[in-house]
């Protein structure tokens, strides 16, 4: 079988002329073959929405005149890319006179929702630890209401100020900001890895939760939208501590929407599935790799930023009124597996 754009990563390194053009076009960088195990049943395609610019059409094309294999146009559901049939609809006014805190903003899910908060018409405090990013977005959103702040949100210090920039009056809290482990199982994690990945993805989840509640208690309303992941939801999506740590956000979530029934405060979670962000997984188990990387054959198309953050303003507004303690997989059907 010729190779092509549409034949997968796993392909193309079982392909002794495959892997030696993958493995020339990586070392001009200082890389290896070993850094795309996590995407071994994805296609070129996929991986070029999925970099988000680190792998480009002009390397698949380099790869392909290498190999002398096919150039074939990819369809849809190859690419991963977001069908042409949707597109992001901006409801203006939505978030109106209301005040936003928004995790991992300078990047991927996070900042896809921040903006749309924005556009939305919504004041967000816009939360990451790169100063960098976080002054690419606010220039990116030059006149609108953004307030962009360096915190650690693990750190009670950093909780602090951001509940400070926000004020008195907080609607929403979008829990986005998360890492990934080294995809390693229970019997190889490591203490370092388990407690890095908990502080953030649980302990910082929850400490904002915690901060913002009084606020809206006080109002009466407000509305929590933290991001789990599939992993949440099954065993076959990461290592050890992403995975329990995903589970405890839908725990956390579940609770809370059961303890502030009533009150006027909504708390639900969204559990993405493949995204094209800039969050890194790596591979420090073998056992890890080879039995992660065999379920990922399964994964739908990769999607877009854009589409989580439609899912999570969603929840974040009064469209979803009557929506509480729900884990929405917004994952192309990947739970449907």
């Amino acid at each position: 079988m010729a190779l092509s754009r549409n034949s997968t990563v796993g392909e193309w390194l079982a392909d002794p002329a495959g892997k030696a053009a993958i493995e020339g076009l990586l070392a001009q960088g200082g890389g290896s073959a070993d850094q795309l195990a996590p995407a071994a049943g994805l296609s070129l395609a996929q991986l070029v929405s999925m970099s988000q610019g680190a792998f480009t059409e002009e390397m698949i094309a380099a790869l392909i005149a290498a190999v002398g294999g096919e150039d074939e146009a990819p369809a849809a559901e190859e690419t991963g890319a977001t069908p042409a049939a949707w597109q992001e609809r901006v409801t203006e006014g939505r978030f109106a006179g209301r005040t936003v805190i928004v995790t991992g903003a300078g990047s991927g899910i996070g900042r896809a929702t921040a903006s749309r908060v924005v556009r939305e018409g919504g004041r967000v405090i816009a939360v990451d630890v790169s100063q960098e990013r976080l002054d690419e977005f606010a220039a990116a959103h030059a006149g609108a209401d953004v307030v962009a702040l360096t915190a650690d949100i693990t750190d009670d210090e950093g909780v602090a100020r951001i509940l400070a920039a926000a004020g008195d009056r907080i609607d929403g809290l979008a829990n986005v900001a998360g890492i990934m482990d080294d995809m390693t199982p229970v019997g190889e994690v490591s203490d370092a890895v388990w407690n890095r990945v908990f502080a953030v993805n649980v302990t910082g989840t929850m400490k904002l939760m915690r901060g913002v509640l009084p606020a809206m208690q006080a109002a009466a309303s407000g509305s929590i939208v933290n991001v789990t992941s599939e992993a949440g939801l099954r065993g076959s999506a990461a290592g050890a501590a992403y995975t329990a740590s995903k589970h405890a956000v839908v725990g956390l979530t579940k609770s809370s929407a059961f303890m502030y029934t009533g009150s006027g405060i909504r708390v639900n979670a969204v559990a993405p599935g493949g995204v094209a962000t800039n969050i890194e997984a790596k591979f420090a188990s073998p056992l890890g790799a080879e039995r992660i990387q065999r379920a990922m054959a399964i994964l739908p198309g990769v999607a877009t930023s854009e589409q989580l953050a439609a899912s999570i303003t969603f929840l974040l507004s009064d469209d979803s009124t009557n929506v509480n303690g729900v884990i929405l997989a917004s994952d192309g059907g990947w739970s449907a597996a």
